[in-house]
């Protein structure tokens, strides 16, 4: 049964679509089978992965929210990484107002990926900048969640707000919802301020944090407008190799028994505890 890994952080601009892009083409190359969801209405994660789903594709997410197509009949499964994808554009930006009068909205996604869940080995779904009806899915439909953090002065606004949105759909909607994991982007290690944000979230956050930290690299910010991940655009560059070791570390925790040994050390649900 494969798992299904939503990165999320309401705040815009901290390597959220970056991570969804790298880490799934990085767990492809160390052979899991991997599908990106792209539910940004921006598309970024599409157009990262070298598919234009402006004009020529004619199933997207958009079209499987509004049950208008399958899920499987809207996967791309021909691209250079080798991740299948489900493409997003523009036009999902009207979905929130579409499916305002519709029953259970929030459960869309997870009622329809469930069909295919056994056919990957992971399912990274690349959230929108905000928390909205799309996110609110993606969380429903997820195992766990994955949370980018810029290692910038600004780290940790908006965070304990996302927090409080987990906690509600762990307690109303998705019981079986993890906190995977904190991963830092645009990491410059020659800023006092960069190691400074690091420090302050290890000491102070109850979460599990992964070892490996994304740098700011310039060959990791070219890679999307050639519409391919780092692994492919430079394999040698300190961007490819960190989210290799990111990937590694995921299929590492994701092993039969790592997640409930981290449930006991009391660093990986993020869940309240039961009174």
């Amino acid at each position: 049964m494969g798992r299904i890994l939503a990165i999320a952080n309401q705040k815009g601009g901290v390597g959220k679509t970056t991570t969804a892009i790298n880490l799934a083409a990085a767990l492809a190359a160390r052979k899991k089978k991997v599908l990106l969801i792209d539910m940004d209405p921006q598309g970024n994660a599409t157009s990262g992965l070298g598919v234009s789903a402006k004009e020529e594709i004619e199933n997207t997410i958009y079209q499987v929210m509004l049950d208008e197509c399958s899920l499987q009949d809207s996967i791309i499964r021909e691209t250079s990484s080798g991740v299948h994808i489900i493409p997003s554009n523009i036009d999902l930006a009207a979905a929130e107002m579409e499916l305002i009068d519709v029953e259970r909205k929030e459960f869309l996604l997870r009622e329809k990926v469930k069909d295919i869940k056994a056919d990957y080995d992971y399912i990274i779904i690349d959230c929108p900048p905000s928390l909205s009806t799309l996110t609110i899915n993606a969380m429903c439909a997820a195992d766990a969640m994955i949370i980018p953090i810029q290692c910038e002065y600004y780290a940790l606004e908006g965070l304990s707000q996302l927090m409080h949105i987990v906690t509600l759909v762990q307690e109303r909607m998705n019981p079986d919802l993890e906190i995977d994991g904190i991963v830092f982007t645009m990491y410059d290690a020659r800023t006092n301020l960069a190691q400074q944000v690091v420090r302050n979230v290890r000491d102070n956050l109850k979460l599990h944090i992964y070892n490996s930290v994304i740098p700011r690299n310039v060959r990791l910010a070219e890679a999307p407008s050639y519409g391919m991940p780092i692994t492919l655009y430079d394999p040698r560059s300190s961007g490819a190799a960190a989210y290799l070791k990111l990937a590694k570390e995921v299929i590492r925790q994701n092993r039969p028994g790592a997640i409930e040994g981290l449930r006991k050390k009391g660093t990986a649900s993020g869940k309240r505890k039961k009174k």
